[in-house]
Order: structure tokens, then sequence, then C-alpha cells
């Protein structure tokens, strides 16, 4: 066995995963995994967002040390997903490197999303979670153009141009928010700031939140650390650009939204999910029990909401059932679980309390602002501890179980 060859293509699926949006200990964890399944002695593997560094010494050998430098992250979850196996493949059969190299590219050549699904998923999305903040059949027509036209077309050029989240973020929110304003001016579209929330929440990722606090629970706190100051990084551009758009646009434009139905709700939250599970390129199958996973955690919202008043319970009770759902879709679908667990969040994530945290801050509204900054910690606290809820007590029954 050429161990050199062997942890060249083992580090290759490892990157490829974290450039896919595994979790970082997922990723050490299958590393590990992988090259524990042949004949070595040692192993010692360390995954941040950016970096991998393996070191193996065969039985007999000398010691091997390689690094993969990860540039740029991204949601590719139906390729994840086969890596994932590819993963499970290698440590159950031990295949020849030449094997391995040959299912890898296999793998990374499989056919890539049609684009017609790529502007029906992010139009499901932005336009899901509009209608779940009280946009109108108006407002939901301009969401669709403008989530078409900029979020979709503008934002796949710029992508392949721009690496830098934070640059990629504030151009396409004031892009868009700066497109809803005009056509308000025009008198298309009745609540401008509602459809800017929907369109905002296609640019929200709830991956690196979610992902940093399940990082943190496991103990790995740099890469916990970096996946969510590299969230609010990304959040805080989203509201640099939409801050800017409001500063074009000034007038009495803006109120507080008003949420629909709770039938409206559950049924937005849900399509809405599904359409952030095709954006992060998710199978359809697992796509269609991401959006099942927001309908609950929606309905888990508003039944707390609704016996005890309390907001933070609410999204603590959300966040709650969406790790628990996600665990076992996981083992169902025998898939990784943040493809369900950062799909199945988003309606608990606080878009909308980060466009009115800006707005007060543009608009001199600085009580306003100092509340919504408030609500936004006290929301990502409540979501990490349902998360933390989950982990004890699965954690427990693997122990009980052993």
């Amino acid at each position: 066995m050429d161990y050199e060859a062997l942890l060249n293509e083992v580090l290759d699926i490892g990157k490829e995963m974290v450039k896919c949006g595994a979790e970082t200990n997922r990723a050490e964890d299958s590393i590990y995994r992988m090259m524990e399944s042949y004949d070595v002695e040692q192993c010692n593997v360390f995954v941040i967002q950016s970096n991998i560094q393996a070191t193996i010494k065969p039985a007999g050998g000398s010691y091997i040390t390689q690094i993969r430098r990860v540039h740029k992250t991204g949601f590719n979850y139906d390729r994840l997903d086969y890596l994932n196996n590819l993963s499970r493949y290698i440590c159950k059969n031990r295949p020849s490197v030449e094997e391995i190299h040959e299912k890898y590219e296999e793998v990374m050549n499989r056919k890539p999303q049609p684009v017609y699904l790529r502007y029906l998923a992010a139009i499901l999305g932005g336009v899901g979670f509009g209608v779940y903040f009280g946009c109108d059949f108006v407002d939901s027509c301009v969401g669709i153009v403008i989530c078409a036209l900029v979020e979709v077309y503008l934002g796949d050029i710029l992508d392949k141009k721009e690496n830098n989240l934070v640059v990629y973020n504030i151009i396409i929110a004031f892009l868009s928010s700066a497109a809803v304003f005009l056509a308000a001016e025009f008198g298309l579209g009745h609540h401008p700031d509602r459809i800017i929330l929907g369109l905002n929440m296609v640019l929200i990722s709830g991956l690196g939140v979610a992902n940093g606090i399940r990082d943190v629970l496991d103990r790995a706190y740099i890469s916990g650390i970096l996946n969510i100051i590299h969230a609010c990084l990304g959040a805080v551009a989203i509201a640099c650009g939409t801050g800017l758009a409001m500063l074009l646009f000034e007038g009495n434009i803006y109120e507080m939204y008003i949420a629909p139905s709770v039938v409206v709700q559950l049924i937005s939250c849900g399509v809405a999910s599904m359409g952030f599970a095709l954006v992060f390129r998710a199978a359809p199958r697992q796509s269609f029990w991401a959006g099942v996973g927001g309908l609950v955690n929606c309905g888990c919202y508003l039944l707390v909401i609704h016996f005890y008043g309390n907001n933070l319970a609410a999204i603590m009770a959300g966040a709650t059932f969406v790790a628990a759902y996600a665990y076992a879709m996981s083992r169902i679908h025998k898939a990784p679980a943040t493809i369900f667990l950062t799909t199945s969040i988003m309606p608990v994530i606080p878009g909308a309390t980060l466009f009115y945290m800006m707005h007060g801050i543009v608009q001199s509204d600085y009580v306003m602002a100092r509340e919504q900054t408030i609500l936004l910690g006290q929301t990502c606290m409540a979501i990490a501890f349902g998360f933390l809820i989950v982990e004890i007590a699965t954690r427990y029954v693997f122990e009980k179980k052993r």
C-alpha cells in the first residue's frame, strides 16, 4: 500500500466535504475512520474551515504529513451525501488507492443541478419566507422577479468572480433591496420591507450558526468560533447592503411585519425550508423532508407562543425539535444530519431581527436598534440551548447502549 497516495486521496475527500458544507467534526472524524481502517499505527488529524492537516505512521513505516488549504466553502449537499457514503465504503471495504480515486472522480463528476431548479429553489425560499412575513400577492410577484434576476442570475455571475462572502452579501443585498424600493416608488409592491425580509433570508445561512454551535458543543472551539464569526460577518454584510439601500430611498415605507394566519405560516415555512434545501443542492427527496422539518419547527414555535407567550422558549422548542429531527433523518436516510439541521432551522433564524436592527440604525431609532440587537443575541442563545438539550440526550443514550 502506498500510504502517501492513500493519505492524498483521503484528504481530497475531506477537503471536498468541508467545501460542500460539512461540519468540521464530520470531516475530521471521516478522515480518522478512513485512515484507521488501514494498517496505520498513528493518525492525527486537525480540521478547520480553511485548513486540514494530517499526520500518519503506517505499521513499520515513517511519519507522513500532508496539508490542504481550503480557499472557499459553499453548499452542495448532494455531493456531501455521496462523499459521506464513499467514506463509509472505504472504511468497510478498504479498497485500493486506484479504486478510491476512481470512485472519488465519479462523485465529483456527477451531473450538476439543473438551471431551472436553482431559480425555483431560490424563489421558493425567498418568496416563501416573504409570505411568512406577511407579503400579499403583488409583493410575492415583485419578489419572484427580483429574486430570479438579482439573487440567482446576478448572484451566479458574481459568485464566479468574488470569493469574499462579505463583499458578495453586501452587493447582492444592496441590489435586491434597491430593486424592491425602486419598484415601490412605481407602485409595485405594497410592503417593500416584507419583500426584503424574504429575499434576505436567501442570503442568511443557518449553516454557519448551526455548525458553529455544534462544533463548540463538541469542544472544537476554534472551528466553532470561526464558523459563528463567519456567519455573523455574512449577516452584518447583508445588513450593511440593505442599510445602504435604505439611505438612498428615504421615506415612510417601513413597518413591522404582521404575521399571517397560522395555516399560511406553517405552509410558507415548509415551502421555504424545502426551497433552502434545494438552494443548498440537496436531493429532492431529502429536500421534501427538510420542508416537513421546517413546517413542524414553525408549529412548535407557534404552539409554545400560544400557551406560554415566551418568544425565547418558543425558539428553544423549535431548535430542540430540529436537532432531534435532523438526528433521526440522518439515520433514516443514511445522510449527514447537517442536510436537515441547517435547512429545517431556518424558520427561527432571526432574519427579521437583523433587518429591523439595521433599520433602527439607519433611521437613528437607537431604541429599536438596541432592542433588536438584544433580541438577536437572545435568539442565538435559545437556538444553542435547544441544540445542547439534544446533544446531551443523544450522548446519554449512546453511553447507555455501550
